[in-house]
């Protein structure tokens, strides 16, 4: 996967980026809507500072049984009688997604899909996707994991609608043929309530899972939860996006639009670089605070040369010079005076014997 400060493979899930690390890969979803023009939401993504446009790939005949898509469907998004018609109208052909897979790469954005079958996959596969993209209804469905983790590929697998025995299993089928992957906590509903969010899971699955990254797949509105995950470590953001949340279609209402999803990318790689390091000290840019606020050690009496110093002989303020370090005060009990010390005075390391 790609990240805007690494230059390692950008398919590699797994690679170590030290001690601050990055958040790997930004990825926006095409909501299911025929009002949107989808080479031009790939550029809007794009122009977004997005890492991915991704879509959804079905062969239907495959994806469903023969009733599921006989069924009535009235619902206010339907673009059919039944669901199959319904379907039929949203998918894309194989030919649309080539000339899609080429308009992204002409606009310089990784171009993928959720393969929704094991036939849509090795469509996938056929033109040559930078990872796969595992829908969490897919999550459990173990001999599909598994022919698409033989494949080589990188996988980015969602977790909605699983539980913790059902990711570990996820994990384990993965990991026997294929390292380079990655576990996204979801909650699917949409829009998804923030009380259904568990973000916590997030920080659950690294420990579960520490040698592989961990993401999130937001289907809530707005962009506060988002950038909480990745506060929480999440390495990857997937998030609806949409030209337009009244446009026909349930996702669009949980989706982003453009000035969203722009906003969205700019907190979080503020918050990458916030992540900063782990190691706790003091850093050049609080030296000129340090220097005026800063305190150190100071005489509470006159101490003559030669007196064994006591606690109460000494305090603590912002002194001119800065003597000793406030926090080593404990440690100059029972230190020697080399020098006498007015009251109120600094306390300097060449005053006491060391």
């Amino acid at each position: 996967m790609t990240t805007p400060h690494g230059t390692k493979d950008k398919t590699d899930l797994n690679r170590d980026e030290g001690e601050h690390e990055t958040i790997g890969q930004v990825i926006g979803k095409t909501g299911n809507s025929e009002n949107l023009p989808d080479a031009f939401s790939a550029n809007r993504r794009h122009d977004c500072g997005a890492d991915c446009a991704k879509f959804q790939k079905s062969e239907l005949e495959v994806r469903f049984n023969k009733k599921a898509l006989e069924r009535p469907y009235t619902s206010k998004n339907s673009w059919g009688k039944t669901y199959g018609e319904h379907k039929r109208h949203l998918e894309f052909s194989h030919e649309q997604y080539r000339e899609l897979q080429k308009y992204a790469a002409e606009v310089g954005i990784f171009f993928t899909a959720s393969g929704m079958d094991e036939m849509a996959v090795e469509f996938l596969h056929e033109i040559n996707v930078p990872f796969f993209k595992v829908a969490s209804a897919d999550a459990n469905n173990f001999p599909y994991l598994e022919k698409t983790a033989k494949k080589g590929r990188p996988m980015v697998v969602s977790s909605g609608m699983q539980s913790m025995e059902t990711i570990r299993q996820v994990y384990k089928t993965v990991k026997q043929h294929n390292e380079n992957f990655t576990i996204l906590q979801c909650t699917s509903t949409y829009p998804l309530d923030p009380k259904a969010v568990n973000l916590r899971v997030i920080m659950e699955f690294q420990k579960e899972f520490p040698d592989i990254p961990i993401g999130y797949s937001g289907h809530e509105t707005g962009i506060s939860i988002s950038v909480a995950a990745v506060a929480l470590g999440a390495k990857v953001i997937e998030r609806h996006v949409t030209l337009d949340k009244t446009w026909k279609g349930s996702d669009h209402g949980a989706s982003l639009e453009p000035a969203e999803l722009a906003e969205l990318i700019r907190s979080i790689r503020l918050v990458e670089t916030a992540m900063g390091s782990s190691i706790k000290q003091m850093l050049p840019c609080e030296k000129v605070c340090h220097g005026k606020l800063g305190k150190s050690v100071v005489a509470k009496v006159k101490i003559p040369k030669g007196t064994v110093l006591t606690l109460g002989m000494l305090g603590v303020k912002v002194a001119e010079p800065m003597g000793i370090p406030a926090g080593d005060i404990f440690q100059l009990v029972g230190k020697t005076m080399t020098q006498e010390v007015e009251e109120d005075e600094s306390v300097l390391p060449n005053m006491v014997d060391n």
